[in-house]
């Protein structure tokens, strides 16, 4: 054996799985959230679950925990966490249906494209531009999760991040095309 193999059900992992496991009772509570307790109670799952997406990547990469399920899991995660709670704000209003079309288009697009690229033997990372966008998207959701509880001025500065954070993952897509695009080019011999 040339090195030790990594437990795929390590922490890191496990909090991935937790996420995961947070997304149907983020769901349900966000579905039976009509007073303002049930709305404190889905944001702070929400909040929790956002919180792991942030601790299992830097747990995997301090412990040296980094794993192919990880890999795969994480962004999935990821996306289906901010997919569903953008799902749940259209059902109640509070975030219009054409910007999260928007948004899910993105993260279809760039999923497809990262899948592509890795067919290829091709790597699209995560750039800072879709962290931002990403931190954006949690902040402006949360905010707009607690809007029946927050003051009067709480929706429109949710709306404005939203469609922030929407601009930033337009931008941040076409960096992935381009960079995928230029990584297709032969290299100039000289």
């Amino acid at each position: 054996m040339s090195g030790a193999r990594l437990d795929p059900l390590n922490v890191p992992n496990a909090l991935t799985l937790l996420r995961l496991g947070l997304i149907p009772v983020f769901v349900v509570v966000s579905v039976f959230g009509a007073s303002p307790m049930l709305t404190v109670i889905a944001a702070l799952v929400f909040t929790v679950a956002s919180f792991t997406d942030w601790l299992d990547g830097y747990m995997a990469r301090r412990r040296q925990q980094v794993t192919d399920l990880g890999k795969l899991l994480d962004p999935i995660a990821d996306k289906l966490l901010i997919l569903a709670a953008l799902v749940m704000l259209v059902e109640a209003g509070r975030a219009p249906g054409w910007l999260v079309i928007l948004i899910l288009a993105r993260e279809f697009a760039v999923t497809a494209l990262r899948a592509v690229a890795a067919v290829g033997g091709r790597v699209l990372a995560a750039e800072r531009l879709g962290k931002l966008k990403m931190g954006l998207q949690t902040v402006a959701v949360l905010i707009l999760i607690l809007e029946p509880v927050l003051p009067v001025g709480a929706h429109l500065v949710g709306l404005i991040l939203l469609l922030l954070a929407t601009a930033l993952a337009i931008l941040s897509a076409s960096r992935y095309a381009l960079h995928y695009g230029r990584s297709l080019r032969p290299e100039i011999v000289r």
